[in-house]
């Protein structure tokens, strides 16, 4: 496995986690609940950001993984 893939498969376990959160949130009626997944797909969406920026970076510029 590369770090590509690698990052390619947190980055979709990541927006999985994202899309939990966020319908966690939206279904409970408790609201520090409602709070804390709220908070919890906010760290996720910095998260992603990361990975993204990781992964176009290494697309970019590492040879060995461009196309």
């Amino acid at each position: 496995m590369t770090v590509q893939s690698d990052l390619k498969k947190a980055l979709a376990s990541a927006k999985s986690a994202l899309g939990s959160f966020s319908t966690f949130s939206e279904s409970t009626q408790d609201q520090t609940a409602k709070e804390m997944f709220e908070q919890m797909a906010q760290d996720m969406e910095r998260h992603i950001e990361l990975l993204n920026s990781r992964l176009t970076y290494i697309e970019e510029n590492n040879p060995l993984y461009k196309k």
